[in-house]
């Protein structure tokens, strides 16, 4: 782990400091710092995203092997059981997200500032991120898990669900994945702070062993084999919680062990620290609104999805399913982004970060040709082995299309907003989340399922609306280059190689 620890900046770090003044140019150009070779950059990149592909990656195939398995639920005799499972789970993403706001906020502050303090050299005031965040991570998610469990079935019926037997099934489904929230909350911010110094292959190995766990108490559980109760819904969702809790104990081990630049060390105490948390805050507060906002339009585009037929939301469910897996190419080079461009602006390397960025959204780019290439070829065939309904199979095939398309402008969209987060620039992605996802995606939905009377089908036009429109919003945040300009706190100067 040491070993890749200090490995995945050795370009960056054997480069001279920057001068401060050379973030007071903005201009965003693609040529490469002088003495840097596109390969070195490359190679960079590549040792800190593949880790996180495959970690995301195989999480996602976890998750979709779940869905699977609560999708056969009554088997090929009664899919109709098979298609209420899958719709409550579906009432069940939404809240669950909106409630995870407060700890992926705080860690876009923690993974921002972390990553800037091992640019400049900074191990005290990195470990001292870690314990803030943990700290902030660990009160809030209390309080929202406690909060959850209680209002569960009110969010579950606000969400649509109409037919007890469903809404029964979801309630429970929510209150055991809250009930384990602080688990899953903590775990992510030590993910987080791993990230940002570029040790993304320790993240990787603890939450496999998590998604194995996860999908051998699936197989237990929810069809009830070797003797284990036949749970269904409620056993998918014990099984969820086992695997978190494994992931937690792992990187809780990891990060009290330590690397060569971060470790956790509680006799040093979590009490509040102003400056530190001002910090966490000044990047977490508009990433915390970010997230709200897109929940939020998230929620309203849920609400006119579920306004449609049963099968068409159940559907939908595995549709958005599927099109996550293709969210790990972009938020795989994501990490890579957000940690690189954060370290080299600690170095006062803004040249870095540029090249960095532009270098990292290349390779996404061919990466998402390829998958939109097998969605596009193949979607029927990946939405069957969910349900055997041949109308959720027809419809889901041709929504795959939609997925394919988007890959291009969803990954490029994601490694930008990476760069961007990584220099702590938040605000900004925030003013485009509540522009694209908070009125365009939801009203252009309402339109097109209702007037217009495009169903579906509508609905995944206005998510390609979305999607496009803030690619381009935030490709021209990071052209104006401003994102170069933002300073912390009682920021330190780097510490000479």
């Amino acid at each position: 782990m040491n070993k890749s620890a200090k490995a995945l900046s050795t370009t960056l770090d054997r480069l001279p400091l920057g001068d401060v003044s050379q973030n007071e140019d903005l201009k965003v150009s693609n040529k490469l710092p002088e003495g840097v070779k596109s390969k070195e950059l490359y190679k960079d990149i590549v040792r800190i995203a593949w880790p996180s592909f495959v970690e995301l990656l195989l999480t996602q195939l976890a998750s979709m092997v779940d869905m699977m398995m609560v999708g056969r639920i009554g088997g090929d005799a009664n899919p109709e059981l098979g298609v209420d499972a899958l719709t409550a789970v579906g009432l069940t993403t939404q809240p669950k997200f909106l409630l995870m706001t407060a700890f992926v906020a705080m860690n876009t502050g923690v993974t921002a500032l972390i990553a800037r303090y091992k640019g400049q050299g900074d191990k005290e005031k990195a470990n001292q991120v870690l314990r803030q965040g943990m700290m902030l991570t660990f009160l809030s998610t209390l309080v929202l898990s406690i909060l959850g469990v209680i209002f569960s079935r009110p969010m579950v019926i606000f969400m649509g669900g109409k037919e007890d037997a469903i809404i029964n099934q979801a309630t429970v489904y929510l209150q055991i994945q809250l009930a384990g929230f602080a688990t899953v909350a903590l775990t992510s911010t030590i993910t987080a702070a791993l990230r940002a110094v570029g040790d993304s292959r320790t993240c990787m190995i603890y939450n496999l062993i998590a998604n194995a766990v996860n999908v051998l108490f699936n197989w237990l559980l929810i069809g009830g084999n070797l003797g284990f109760p036949k749970l269904g819904v409620a056993g998918a969702s014990i099984a969820t919680v086992i695997g978190q809790l494994v992931a937690f104990i792992i990187a809780l081990c990891v990060i009290l062990r330590g690397n060569s630049f971060l470790k956790l060390e509680p006799k040093k105490g979590f009490k509040p620290e102003k400056t530190m948390l001002g910090n966490i805050a000044g990047i977490g507060l508009p990433a915390a609104a970010e997230q709200l906002l897109m929940r939020a339009g998230m929620v309203l585009f849920a609400l006119i999805v579920a306004s449609l037929s049963k099968t068409a939301y159940a559907t939908h469910q595995l549709c958005m399913n599927i099109q996550a897996l293709s969210f790990m190419t972009g938020q795989a080079f994501a990490v890579s982004a957000t940690s690189l461009v954060g370290q080299s602006l600690g170095r006062k390397r803004s040249d870095m970060a540029q090249a960095y960025c532009s270098k990292t959204r290349n390779i996404g780019f061919c990466v998402a040709i390829l998958l939109g290439l097998i969605f596009a070829f193949f979607g029927g065939d990946i939405v069957s082995l969910y349900n055997k309904d041949v109308t959720i199979i027809e419809m889901g095939g041709r929504i795959m299309l939609f997925v394919a398309f988007l890959q291009p402008f969803q990954t490029s969209q994601f490694i930008i907003a990476g760069g961007l987060r990584g220099a702590g620039d938040t605000k900004s992605t925030a003013k485009i989340t509540t522009v694209t996802v908070l009125f365009v995606r939801p009203v252009v939905a309402w339109i097109l399922v209702n007037p217009v009377h495009l169903d579906l089908y509508g609905a995944w036009i206005a998510l390609a609306c979305d999607q496009f429109l803030r690619t381009v919003l935030v490709f021209l945040r990071y052209k104006s280059g401003k994102w170069k300009l933002i300073k912390l706190k009682n920021e330190t100067k780097p510490i000479s190689s």
